[in-house]
């Protein structure tokens, strides 16, 4: 059922993606004017996600499930970047290619996924490896793309993004719920996040070599370690450490947190390589590779980690 919806989801975002392709290929916009989109998408669209992931009722297994989770996502992430530096000493992977293998398009794949194949009920551990991401992506990977430029932290911590992630959390801790209105509002902005984004991605593969970028060594090297090493090593890691006996349902639990580490080059860092001027086309493709290669690597790894985690 997994791999099933899961190709529907690609193909819809493919859709989507071609979309936006031919609107610049009819010189109805230009490449250069998908720049507002992507500034429209991280600093209004992806905050409603954040606030609106937070809008849940806290119960004893809710709140242990949601510690294993965020405990799990924080190690994940740190694993992660961990294995981008080592590509950048090693294999010398520009910013574009280890922010690329360090962070997977969880928002925009797992969230549906979850939602149609465990129902919406567990929907809150996918936002919990989400808003560990935002996290890091918002300090470390804003980092990485402001190489050699001065680094505003306070600049950062008060993004609005971040903004969000506190602002959410302190709501969730404090068991405080958005007004149905403001919360309809944040529902239906954010749900705009993956058409968007793929909308960008066909405006700027609109004016991209193909020859060139497809035929690069370099994006087969990002593909492997995004959809095959990172997601191997981290099958390994919650196989070996016996995490999904510490709480009830802690084997479903882990297993979305896994599902949000599998899936494809985030579309966020197409928007800041666009932003900050650094190979956009080039990261659209990665993103676009990698997504055609989820729907073989993703239910190899559903089934690997039905094998392994059974096993321990």
């Amino acid at each position: 059922m997994i791999t099933t919806l899961l190709i529907n989801k690609i193909i819809q975002l493919f859709i989507i993606m071609l979309l936006g392709y031919v609107v610049v290929k009819a010189h109805i916009l230009s490449a250069g004017e998908s720049m507002i989109l992507s500034k429209l998408s991280l600093y209004l669209i992806m905050p409603c996600v954040i606030l609106n992931a937070f809008q849940v009722e806290l119960t004893d297994e809710i709140t242990q499930g949601l510690i294993l989770a965020f405990i799990a996502a924080i190690l994940i992430h740190i694993v992660l970047i961990g294995i981008g530096g080592l590509c950048g000493r090693v294999f010398h992977a520009n910013v574009v290619e280890k922010a690329s293998i360090v962070y997977s398009n969880a928002g925009n794949l797992i969230i549906p996924i979850v939602t149609s194949v465990l129902g919406p009920e567990w929907v809150i551990y996918s936002s919990a490896f989400l808003s560990v991401q935002l996290i890091f992506i918002w300090s470390h990977g804003v980092g990485l793309f402001s190489s050699g430029q001065k680094f505003h932290f306070k600049k950062i911590l008060l993004n609005a993004n971040m903004i969000s992630i506190f602002v959410g959390m302190l709501m969730l801790i404090c068991r405080i719920k958005l007004p149905p209105v403001i919360s309809e509002v944040t529902s239906s902005v954010g749900s705009m996040i993956g058409p968007i984004s793929m909308i960008i991605a066909g405006m700027l593969i609109a004016n991209m070599d193909f020859k060139q970028v497809f035929f690069s060594q370099r994006i087969y090297f990002v593909l492997l370690f995004r959809m095959v090493v990172c997601p191997a090593i981290m099958l390994l890691l919650i196989a070996v450490s016996g995490a999904v006996s510490l709480v009830p349902n802690g084997e479903r639990v882990l297993l979305i947190t896994f599902l949000a580490t599998m899936t494809p080059a985030a579309s966020t860092i197409t928007q800041f390589a666009q932003i900050h001027h650094q190979q956009p086309e080039y990261a659209s493709a990665i993103n676009i590779v990698t997504t055609l290669s989820c729907i073989v690597t993703m239910p190899v790894f559903v089934w690997l980690y039905t094998i392994f985690v059974a096993a321990v």
